[in-house]
């Protein structure tokens, strides 16, 4: 456990002692070395004023006439954690007055008396910190539990899907793989039988989903790894190549603290600029998000590249022109 789990766990162990807690049990309760023991009761008590008496042949506690209203202050959870508990905050709560709602009610308790307890308040501030969803597409219900319970039972699927690129319905059967949820959405990881590939599905596109009574082809993790996550974005697939992309020394501070992809290489140019490189198949995902910064943004290879991005940008401008 990490410093902070440690201090709790102390915190916790020394509250709930009616007798001095001996050094040795201490280290075995935390899991760590004797030094680190001394170290946190010497944390425990300088920085956090908390009430612990003892020594190292007697044990430890706390002072009796304090211990029942020492308690710690509030220790944050980490970024990656606290967004993980107000996500599941956010979800439930637009569950709000379907089937689940009451029966979930006592884990949205749960869940806002540990982020209460954490801030060290008696009441969690919901108001305080928001999770903003964006661009989020409206789904059919019924589909999405269809696609949901065929991806969790193992078996094969079928449904209509209609392209977003040129609109048309074509009847797929598949093999699901997993559920992926990516910027807002839901996407589909799925063996295409017809066409014997791999393919991800835009879940707000499918319709008429039926699971049926064939078990699923199951791929390893290792397989889908490689097609499906080795190319920018979403739908992704084999890469076809590298692009390189420059920004501008403004955008650079901004550029140089993103996660583009989990093979991306980037540096800092002599005039301040910025230079990516990453990995990419489907070229539609990454041109847009290049082409969100604008003048900031510069795509220098490969030539196939650079020459879409200055196709949109002419297109876009004639939309202002006279």
């Amino acid at each position: 456990m990490d410093r902070y789990e440690r201090i709790n766990a102390l915190h916790r162990l020394l509250k709930a002692s009616r007798y001095p807690v001996t050094v040795a049990r201490l280290q075995d309760e935390l899991g760590c070395s004797r030094a680190t023991v001394y170290r946190d009761l010497a944390f425990l008590r300088d920085a956090l004023m908390a009430p612990v008496e003892g020594d190292g042949e007697a044990g430890f506690c706390y002072r009796k006439d304090e211990s029942e209203r020492f308690e710690l202050p509030g220790m944050w959870l980490s970024s990656e954690e606290l967004l993980a508990l107000l996500a599941s905050q956010h979800l439930l709560q637009r569950t709000g007055g379907g089937v689940l709602s009451q029966m979930l009610a006592p884990l949205q308790q749960r869940i806002e008396g540990l982020l209460a307890a954490q801030a060290g308040v008696t009441r969690w501030p919901v108001e305080r910190v928001r999770v903003v969803p964006h661009r989020g597409r409206k789904l059919d219900q019924a589909s999405f539990r269809a696609v949901a319970s065929a991806v969790l039972e193992r078996r094969q699927l079928s449904f209509e899907y209609r392209a977003r690129s040129t609109d048309q319905a074509t009847k797929r059967v598949v093999s699901p793989q997993r559920i992926t949820h990516y910027r807002d959405n839901w996407y589909l990881d799925a063996w295409d039988h017809e066409r014997q590939a791999l393919r991800s599905f835009a879940v707000d596109r499918i319709g008429q989903a039926r699971i049926g009574s064939e078990p699923a082809r199951d791929l390893s993790e290792q397989e889908l790894d490689g097609q499906l996550a080795a190319s920018y974005g979403i739908f992704s697939g084999e890469p076809k190549g590298w692009a390189t992309i420059r920004f501008s020394a403004k955008a650079a501070r901004w550029v140089a603290d993103e996660h583009w992809h989990s093979r991306q290489q980037g540096r800092f140019l002599d005039d301040g600029r910025y230079e990516l490189k990453l990995p990419y198949s489907v070229s539609r995902e990454l041109l847009m998000d290049v082409l969100h910064y604008g003048a900031d943004a510069e795509i220098v290879e490969p030539p196939m590249l650079r020459e879409q991005a200055k196709a949109l940008l002419a297109l876009t401008l004639s939309n202002y022109e006279a």
